[in-house]
């Protein structure tokens, strides 16, 4: 069972990375999908995290759900140098003011991440965030594929192609939750296909380093995020038009029968 989080907890791996509330918002808003989902799985003891972000964040988040798994190995793998340098300076930043000191991934490059030829041997949990709207619609199938005969419990998170104003602001292409369904449903134990990440700011919201630092000291910005923690608590309530629209996020949850 996964800790609780609040998003100020998570905001100092945001920080590390160079992001800022939007990304604390987005891990927060994963771990409460995610944590009744591995809560119905043994406790892995090899993580593999199947691609970086493309733009956003480096995935610290999944670094803390290995450590707080007690994750024996935890293989990170992307196909693009800078990625896997940024995750690594992201780590030793987090590591500096005291957080993910109990996890070490393996680093690997590969030459095709939809095909991920450079793994050996089979994992028990993957993760995946931000890698699928970069593909080509035959890879994305592909790196489905692979996944799901490398690991038996796989969860994928894409940019909601359906909220054209989150996509044009970042600049990231999407997929909307008819493509991540028709995309993983040839695979066997689909368990949830949905949106999250709706947060009651608009996409692309900047702040300086200054007002960043404010944001993990200040009581006022303590009690914002205590807000924010409850409102995404509600995501799943909304209208579903509305989530459709306007959550940043699209998911697939899959774990293989017997899983």
């Amino acid at each position: 069972m996964l800790p609780h989080r609040s998003i100020k907890s998570l905001y100092p791996l945001a920080l590390a990375e160079g992001e800022g509330v939007g990304t604390a918002y987005e891990y927060f808003a994963k771990r409460l999908v995610l944590a009744p989902f591995l809560k119905s799985i043994p406790p892995p003891g090899r993580l593999l995290i199947a691609g970086l972000p493309e733009k956003y964040g480096s995935s610290l988040d999944f670094l803390l759900l290995g450590e707080e798994l007690a994750v024996a190995e935890v293989v990170l793998i992307d196909d693009r140098p800078a990625a896997l340098e940024r995750n690594r300076q992201s780590l030793i930043s987090a590591q500096s003011v005291g957080q993910l000191n109990r996890v070490t991934p393996q680093y690997v490059l590969a030459a095709d991440i939809s095909r991920l030829d450079e793994l050996n041997g089979n994992c028990d949990l993957c993760l995946g965030s931000e890698t699928l709207q970069r593909l080509s619609d035959s890879d994305r199938a592909q790196y489905v594929r692979r996944i799901s005969s490398l690991s038996p419990v796989a969860a994928v998170f894409a940019p909601n192609a359906d909220n054209g104003h989150h996509t044009t602001l970042s600049g990231l292409a999407g997929l909307s939750r008819e493509e991540m369904r028709g995309l993983v449903s040839t695979r066997a134990g689909v368990r949830d296909v949905g949106y999250i990440d709706m947060p009651p700011f608009p996409p692309g919201m900047t702040r300086s380093a200054a007002q960043r630092s404010q944001a993990s000291s200040g009581q006022v910005e303590a009690l914002a995020m205590w807000g924010l923690g409850w409102y995404a608590r509600m995501e799943s309530l909304f209208p579903g038009a509305w989530r459709r629209t306007h959550s940043h996020i699209v998911y697939a949850l899959m774990k293989k029968n017997g899983a």
